[in-house]
């Protein structure tokens, strides 16, 4: 299976006005100021530090008067971003040994451990998880009384198991063409999550590709719009199941 759109999209412009601290002993950018409401966003491949994703956290905290955290969730290690314009790095990039370093087993207990703090220090919690991510928020999601809500950009590794899990209420933000988010499990998703008697929106995105949310060209006019939609909608989530 390919992972090139795992590792392959563009920089955005733009200067993040969080500020880094820590969260259940992870390094976490941190931005907004609502006392009562916040987000838990899981990074994709490029981790903590991607501008990008910062950058998207602040339209989150701000758009959906939230308090949003983006923790590190791979030990300390970056990816380069520098890789998303040589395709000579990119290539190089070991991606299994990678995914193996960062496995589920070894980076849940500290998903859980920050959604756990989080819940101690705010009346509602939801989380985002682009790519890498989306596996983890639907784990997550498992527990009614720890998420008040989630929502996945283009998940990867995903389970049928993590989907029959589900107990709060969903979004799922999905480009047509997904070599993670297949044809097979956006079916099993659409049939699934209603069956689990929680509130379900699925987004779909036509001709677009995994990655657009969180890496999409904002000088393509289709990509741009797709991304500013994907933002929208998970603010507009967040507003609904956080206030």
């Amino acid at each position: 299976m390919s992972t090139d759109c795992c590792k392959s999209g563009f920089n955005w412009d733009g200067k993040p006005t969080g500020k880094e601290t820590t969260l259940a002993g992870n390094k976490a950018y941190v931005t907004g100021s609502n006392k009562d409401a916040a987000i838990l966003f899981v990074h994709d491949v490029f981790g903590w530090t991607f501008n990008n994703l910062r950058l998207l956290a602040d339209h989150y905290a701000k758009e959906a008067n939230a308090t949003v955290y983006l923790p590190d969730f791979f030990g300390g290690e970056v990816v380069a971003v520098e890789i998303l314009d040589d395709p000579e790095r990119r290539e190089a990039f070991d991606f299994p040994s990678f995914a193996s370093r960062n496995s589920k087993e070894k980076r849940y207990p500290e998903l859980l451990a920050c959604a756990k703090t989080l819940k101690s220090q705010y009346k509602k919690v939801g989380a985002i998880g682009f790519c890498y991510g989306g596996w983890a928020v639907f784990q997550l999601g498992a527990d009614a009384n720890l998420l008040s809500c989630i929502s996945t950009a283009h998940p990867s590794l995903l389970e049928k198991k993590e989907i029959d899990g589900l107990r709060v209420p969903t979004q799922i933000l999905a480009p047509e063409n997904d070599f993670q988010l297949t044809p097979e499990l956006k079916e099993y998703c659409n049939k699934a999550i209603p069956g689990n008697a929680v509130p379900y929106e699925y987004v779909f995105f036509p001709g677009l590709e995994h990655g657009f949310a969180g890496r999409g060209d904002p000088k393509d006019v289709k990509q741009k719009e797709g991304l500013e939609r994907a933002k929208r909608a998970a603010v507009n989530w967040f507003k609904e199941w956080l206030h």
